[in-house]
């Protein structure tokens, strides 16, 4: 063989070539642009948070609206002023933990949407 008919190696240095990501869908740029279907990813949300704000307050309407009847039935001062005091608080409390976990949660799922993120 001649060393004409050997190819020669040659070294390129240089910088590395950077792939660029292909454009992906950016549910984000569709809330932004106010299109038809980020219309739809809000309105999603906002149905989501009513929900849990229409449950909580069916919870507290049954709570306060059912009290009346009880003060009925209780016939004693003592005890009416007891379950004013005591009584109303914890599915009142209960009620407003679970709508603030519940709205928390909602929010989590539509970012997690947004950023185009899998579900756990």
């Amino acid at each position: 063989m001649s060393a004409e008919s050997t190819p020669r190696r040659e070294v390129v240095t240089g910088e590395p070539r950077r792939v660029r990501p292909l454009p992906r869908y950016r549910a984000q740029s569709e809330i932004d642009e106010q299109t038809a279907l980020g219309g739809a990813y809000v309105r999603s949300l906002m149905r989501s948070q009513l929900r849990a704000g229409l449950t909580a307050f069916g919870v507290l309407a049954l709570v306060a609206g059912t009290l009346p009847l009880v003060f009925e039935a209780l016939h004693s001062n003592a005890l009416v002023w007891a379950v004013l005091g005591f009584a109303t608080y914890p599915p009142l409390t209960l009620a407003a933990w679970w709508y603030v976990r519940r709205a928390e949660r909602n929010e989590r799922d539509f970012a997690r949407l947004v950023e185009g993120r899998p579900a756990p």
